[in-house]
């Protein structure tokens, strides 16, 4: 299976986050941290995703994870393998 280069899939996954409505949003390919993994076969690539949104608010941790995956689901397992997510409200509510 091809995958995208890893700028364009980085600015898909932008795109599709962006209808969150994040006040921040931070994403980190960590593919490189991974290598070897067997995961990380055919050019599936790990990512960590660092946002806030006003969307969260009120919603417990696997809620505000479930919005996240909704905008990118059918990326995932292939070119996503892997998603970290660190997401909270505005201004810095979790985030370290």
């Amino acid at each position: 299976m091809s995958s995208p280069a890893p700028a364009d899939l980085r600015a898909l996954l932008l795109e599709r986050l962006s209808a969150l409505d994040p006040t921040q949003l931070d994403l980190i390919d960590e593919s490189h941290l991974h290598a070897g993994h067997a995961g990380a076969q055919g050019g599936a690539r790990h990512f960590r995703v660092r946002i806030l949104s006003k969307q969260f608010q009120g919603l417990g941790t696997l809620a505000r994870h479930r919005l996240v995956y909704d905008c990118v689901r059918d990326l995932m397992p292939h070119p996503i393998h892997a998603l970290a997510i660190e997401a909270g409200t505005p201004p810095i509510e979790g985030f370290s």
